[in-house]
């Protein structure tokens, strides 16, 4: 079954009728190797794992019978790898976004859970907060102690709140997509949602949902400030402002030729912010 009528205009296409993936009883060494990989992808948001960098001795515990799947997930969350990727570079709200992905396969529902992660993380630690995602009733029920954890945000189920489900759009970019290749880069997704206690929008992957798949970058984008004007979002009005006497803190006064600029109404009150702190003048603002 779909799981939207839109799932390929929103990217989730590959996960539609796709079955959890279970090491069960009278397993092969193919099996293994199958859940394995499935962990590596899942845990670690589909970045590239390199061979030198895989859990080569967990990995040999698994394919041997001494550990299940749920002490592999453990092992690889907890990892120097999964903290390198996740934890040291990345603010503490988006660590906690990207371990209920990672762990329980769905986004935050509100603020308590990232409030309680935080405390628990600040008290007792960064093992004891992952132990916290893969002890929890929740992943018992969902996962056991042998199915690889997946994306469960995406479906409608029993105690999963629907607010979960266009959460989730919000972290899962694609199926090809990275945790670590996105436009919005180390910022958490959902903070501002969550404190205002509000439903996100659901937000398809670059590519697939037209202009409302669009997401500014971390530190500016060209199609919000080139001369043609914003063609993603904003009003495409343009304008014409001419500056005079423009001069950085340090150097001399020096007359100076005006300068003219062609820039989005969007971006009107910024630039005018700026030119006042570099000592300019606005000559003019004209309608292009």
């Amino acid at each position: 079954m779909a799981i939207t009528t839109a799932a390929s205009r929103l990217g989730v296409s590959a996960l539609s009728d796709r079955k959890p993936l279970e090491l069960r009883p009278n397993w092969t060494q193919d099996d293994v190797k199958s859940v394995i990989y499935a962990v590596y992808r899942q845990i670690f948001g589909n970045d590239y794992i390199m061979l030198s960098e895989r859990l080569t001795a967990t990995e040999s515990l698994l394919c041997n019978g001494s550990i299940t799947v749920r002490d592999f997930v453990r092992a690889v969350a907890k990892s120097e790898l999964y903290k390198r990727k996740f934890l040291h570079d990345n603010f503490q709200t988006r660590v906690i976004e990207l371990n209920f992905k990672h762990l329980l396969g769905r986004a935050p529902y509100d603020e308590s859970e990232v409030i309680y992660h935080l405390d628990l993380y600040q008290n007792q630690g960064f093992e004891a907060d992952i132990d916290d995602y893969i002890d929890s009733a929740e992943y018992e029920a969902n996962f056991g102690e042998n199915i690889v954890p997946y994306y469960r945000g995406f479906s409608t189920q029993v105690q999963q709140k629907t607010v979960g489900f266009p959460r989730m759009f919000q972290l899962y970019r694609g199926y090809a997509n990275s945790d670590r290749a996105q436009a919005a880069g180390k910022l958490s997704r959902l903070a501002k949602d969550l404190a205002a206690n509000r439903a996100s929008a659901i937000v398809g992957p670059s590519g697939k949902a037209e202009g409302f798949a669009f997401l500014p970058a971390q530190k500016g984008d060209a199609s919000v400030s080139s001369f043609g004007g914003s063609k993603a979002f904003g009003s495409g009005r343009l304008f014409r402002v001419e500056v005079a006497g423009i001069g950085k803190p340090g150097y001399p006064k020096v007359r100076r030729v005006n300068k003219a600029v062609i820039i989005p109404y969007e971006e009107l009150s910024s630039h005018m912010k700026r030119v006042q702190r570099q000592g300019g003048k606005i000559a003019s603002i004209v309608p292009v």
